[in-house]
């Protein structure tokens, strides 16, 4: 039986009819990934790379496999998540906004209600983080190699790489926190953002293999609408600079846009490539110059390019998702060592989805699969039980609501979630809902060109309207074409359900008090 750190409290939990008296509050984990897609997570797909430290928090507790955000970029990401309400509400747009700190979050609710709270890694919410007891972030986006940190206010360089320096803070925040509380803590990895650059230790992975394409690679957008084609998120387009770290002689241009077609890409690749020490500068010299040297001298176009950048982008990526695999399996065995895993519920999950090629395309943003998709795996053995599946609807929102219900804390009626509690069990869960709303607002500012849509998704129809400077509308049948290659809308034979469709899309947007645009 493991030894328990924390205190023993009295705690009512109500799931229907049944109540948990006299439990002891876990401790509780939450690791945060920035732009994991769910297909490298090899517990949801496994045809790209194998996670299997992810997978065990899955395996050894409950996999949601169909979780998904509200609004498919970081910052107003991370924002639903404290929260648990929607961007309309808490205020965070986007990355033209600032989050407000002085609203209700959780870890204000939970330090309040006797937990320990503390946070290290990415916060990119621009205002200093509160309702912790011990806070150290990175800057903004933060470096991959030897990044500097804000801790309580101060600023310090730390020597190494991001996700391993994450989760030794981690584990250090863990030892050194007050007293016998229970904690709440978490883990902001950078990775696997842009610009994708991996440990040492992983340059070589994968290169003993070509990664496969994805069948709709060469999505020529024929079927959607003009939002679709004049997004600037084609991996064609990524720079050669920082997204494919070539060496560039120092008259060669910059060809790709990049998403950002005004951005010093090469100064910024040029600025990561010299935080890095001797050593570090050595591994990736010994690496990606015969790349780079290659590249110039075969000077690929057109398709070829297309495809080099690929393989290339796909190769950085999953190197970062396999640092980021270890440390979690580095974090379970402390946990387990120091007897605290199984009183600690564990949550990995990404603050968004993320594009691997899938239409030509990286990022996020749209309402698509790829990008609104999110892995989702908890594990706490005594609430949760092992091997469950589960395939509902459920939402980066209802994260808040459920933490809360596991510390026994009642839940703010401002918070728009549900509780995944009922889900922690396998058998039907009734009156679940039937569709999840969506809403993206960061157009015409910031990057990529991807218009302000919201939306609707069942279990097998989805509904988008883009709106601001056009007014255009997709309808998709995932059952029949999951990779949402054809749009059905104006189809008179689909008009019932297009109505239908709506009608249940205005009544969300009711209920969740989105008054942002004006109601179809």
């Amino acid at each position: 039986m493991s030894r328990y750190c924390g205190r023993v409290v009295l705690i009512l939990l109500s799931v229907g009819s049944m109540a948990f008296a006299q439990q002891r509050q876990p401790n509780i984990i939450v690791i945060m990934t920035d732009d994991h897609a769910k297909k490298a997570t090899s517990l949801y797909d496994g045809s790209l790379n194998a996670t299997p430290n992810i997978d065990r928090i899955g395996a050894e507790g409950v996999t949601f496999r169909n979780a998904f955000v509200t609004n498919s970029i970081c910052g107003p990401s991370r924002a639903v998540f404290l929260t648990g309400v929607y961007s309309h509400i808490n205020g965070m747009y986007d990355h033209s906004r600032r989050f407000d700190s002085s609203q209700v979050t959780l870890p204000k609710i939970l330090r309040g209600n006797g937990y320990f709270t503390a946070i290290v890694g990415k916060w990119h919410l621009v205002t200093t983080p509160t309702g912790f007891d011990y806070w150290k972030v990175l800057i903004d986006q933060g470096e991959y190699y030897n990044p500097n940190f804000i801790e309580m206010g101060d600023t310090s360089r730390y020597e190494g790489y991001a996700t391993d320096i994450i989760t030794d803070l981690a584990i250090e925040t863990i030892e050194k926190r007050v007293g016998d509380k229970p904690f709440f803590l978490m883990v902001n990895e950078k990775a696997p953002h842009r610009n994708w650059m991996p440990d040492t230790t992983h340059l070589r992975m994968y290169d003993d293999r070509e990664m496969p394409m994805p069948e709709n690679f060469s999505d020529d957008y024929s079927d959607r609408t003009r939002a679709a084609t004049e997004q600037d998120m084609e991996v064609r387009n990524m720079y050669l600079s920082s997204d494919m770290k070539l060496y560039m002689p120092e008259n060669e241009p910059e060809t790709g846009t990049g998403g950002k077609a005004t951005f010093n890409a090469k100064a910024d690749w040029k600025r990561l490539y010299e935080r890095m020490n001797i050593a570090q500068k050595k591994a990736w010299d010994e690496y990606y110059k015969p790349i780079s040297d290659a590249f110039y001298k075969e000077r690929p176009e057109g398709t070829k390019l297309a495809e080099w950048k690929y393989q290339r982008y796909i190769k950085d990526y999953l190197r970062c998702i396999a640092s980021v695999d270890e440390n979690v399996g580095r974090l379970l065995a402390y946990l387990e060592k120091k007897n605290l895993l199984d009183n600690t519920l564990i949550v990995y999950t990404s603050d968004q989805g993320f594009f691997l090629g899938e239409h030509g395309w990286y990022d996020k943003r749209f309402m698509y699969e790829e990008s609104i998709g999110i892995p989702l795996v908890m594990r706490l053995p005594s609430m949760i039980s092992r091997g469950t599946d589960r395939s509902e609807l459920v939402l980066n929102l209802d994260l808040a609501p459920t933490i809360l219900q596991v510390a026994g804390v009642a839940t703010p009626q401002r918070m728009q979630g549900s509780s995944l509690v009922p889900l922690f069990k396998s058998g039907d869960v009734p009156e679940w809902r039937s569709a999840v709303y969506y809403h993206y607002y960061e157009y015409p500012h910031g990057w990529h060109n991807v218009k302000r849509h919201y939306g609707i998704r069942t279990d097998r129809y989805k509904l988008i309207h883009f709106y601001n400077d056009n007014d255009e509308w997709e309808l998709f049948d995932l059952k029949s074409d999951p990779f949402e290659m054809h749009n059905l809308y104006g189809k008179p034979e689909r008009q019932t359900l297009v109505s239908s469709l709506n009608r249940e899309m205005i009544s969300l947007m009711q209920k969740y008090k989105d008054t942002t645009v004006v109601q179809p």
